[in-house]
């Protein structure tokens, strides 16, 4: 068995990949209209892949107000503090501010313009 996707249900679909993929780097790999706008999004690697649809039978979660720690996606970076600003002057919401882990790591929380939390991290070893 091999890890597929995670699926998240959102209330703009269209415009939240259009986001993504101009302010996190990611591309549409598969793509469907009505009624779930469904897109597959890729990251830079082309090996971890995102799906943002919406399911009109079920309500899209509560991201505004849930909590980073319980729910986020994680995105690797090199430069915490010049990604987080320059995700907050697209759109995103700052969370908290850069912090140290035990580990040496520099994490920080955001939310994406429709709520969603967004982890950054700027890990002294990779993780993959």
């Amino acid at each position: 068995m091999k890890y597929e996707h995670t699926a998240l249900n959102v209330a703009d679909p269209v415009a939240a990949a259009d986001w993504y993929v101009h302010n996190l780097g990611m591309s549409i790999v598969r793509r469907a209209g009505p009624p779930t706008h469904m897109r597959f999004l890729a990251d830079a690697t082309g090996r971890v892949i995102l799906e943002i649809y919406n399911n009109p039978q079920a309500p899209s979660p509560d991201y505004p107000n849930t909590d980073p720690r319980s729910l986020h996606v994680a995105f690797a970076v090199n430069d915490i503090a010049g990604e987080r600003r320059r995700l907050i002057a697209a759109g995103a919401a700052p969370f908290d501010e850069i912090t140290k882990t035990p580990a040496g790591d520099l994490v920080v929380m955001l939310r994406d313009p429709w709520g969603l939390p967004l982890q950054l991290v700027q890990r002294l070893e990779p993780m993959a």
